[in-house]
């Protein structure tokens, strides 16, 4: 089994871990008022840049991480770690910490 990668990244998560970024916070509510940078809350969906090569059981067995580079996910609030690779900001999380896939 091989680690998935996006082509534009070097960066790879190892085991049953997920790169991800986050995805832009909504700027506006729906009322119309524009919040300022320090009001913001942390946004729990990402995308998903590259995976692991998925967890391996005590009998030998790979569990696969369950999404696919491009997927969008909602990961709990203060899970992984967030890293500065090149610029941007990424989140490696471990793939129990997603909580679902947006479709």
């Amino acid at each position: 089994m091989t680690q998935q990668t996006e082509n534009k990244i070097s960066l790879k998560p190892l085991g049953y871990r997920v790169l991800a970024k986050r995805l832009e916070a909504e700027e506006t509510t729906k009322g119309g008022i524009i919040l300022p940078e320090s009001a913001k809350q942390k946004q729990e969906t990402a995308e998903v840049i590259a995976i692991g090569s998925g967890k391996v059981t005590k009998d030998g067995k790979t569990i696969e991480i369950p999404v696919s580079i491009g997927d969008k996910i909602l990961i709990d609030k203060y899970s992984g770690q967030e890293v500065t690779y090149e610029d941007k900001e990424y989140i490696i999380v471990k793939a129990d910490d997603i909580i679902a896939i947006v479709e």
